[in-house]
């Protein structure tokens, strides 16, 4: 069935994940090739995206673009920034692209930022026509259109976010250690907590609950698991909760 969309309007997805060690972002590849010999003209990366349909409501565009690409419908969802400079598609590299795909480049398309958080090991990522991949925050290069500046300012509202709401949870597997709790605050804030602080003040989180259960298959010493309550946390969480050590 044919949906017609808004050319004026899309949404982009900052989509975090965490692998137990960094904190990655999924990037869409983008190539453009000459249509007299074939060539390579352009080989780069994206942001998730696309326009929203005319009956949609950008919430609903943003499910689904994610759905489609990582078969998850109950994702963690935070819209963060409009992003509607004149000249965002201005740059030749993109207006080419956009050329490409029978989209007029003169056209002002607004954009509305999202962002997501993902457990990598849970999502197994869709082929849509395009390659879909996880890379690293610290090594994304230059990404198409305005996206690095998307990016950044994700990466702002994350942060701002996590200190006074426990989103962290979201990159985690349900059982995890407080090692790697720990980890993805770091990896977030791009710094590193003192161990014993840090757990002195996630004793206090009646919210983040001790299993009964260690580790399994690991080659060190297997840790404690831990599970994240929601249901708790939304009976004693307080308005202005500061979660950073």
């Amino acid at each position: 069935m044919y949906m017609e969309i808004n050319e004026c309007l899309s949404v982009d997805c900052v989509v975090f994940g965490y692998d137990s060690e960094k904190l990655n972002v999924l990037l869409v590849k983008r190539t453009l090739t000459d249509n007299t010999d074939g060539s390579t003209l352009l080989t780069d990366f994206t942001l998730t995206g696309n326009h929203v349909y005319e009956k949609e409501r950008v919430e609903e565009a943003t499910t689904r673009i994610l759905f489609n690409l990582t078969g998850v419908k109950d994702i963690y969802l935070e819209q963060f920034k409009t992003f509607s400079d004149p000249d965002r598609l201005s740059n030749p590299i993109d207006q080419k692209w956009l050329l490409s795909i029978d989209r007029d480049p003169n056209l002002r398309v607004t954009s509305i930022g999202f962002f997501a958080l993902l457990a990598t090991q849970n999502v197994t990522l869709r082929w849509m026509g395009r390659e879909v991949k996880w890379i690293p925050v610290k090594e994304v290069g230059t990404l198409g259109f305005d996206h690095n500046h998307i990016l950044e300012e994700a990466l702002i509202a994350l942060r701002n976010k996590m200190k006074h709401e426990p989103i962290g949870f979201e990159l985690l597997p349900e059982k995890f250690t407080l090692t790697q709790l720990q980890t993805v605050y770091e990896c977030i804030f791009d710094t590193q907590f003192d161990k014993r602080n840090f757990r002195k003040k996630i004793s206090r989180m009646t919210y983040v609950i001790p299993l009964n259960e260690k580790q399994k298959g690991v080659s060190h010493k297997p840790a404690q698991l831990y599970m994240f309550s929601r249901e708790v946390y939304e009976k004693t969480k307080r308005e202005l909760f500061d979660f950073i050590v």
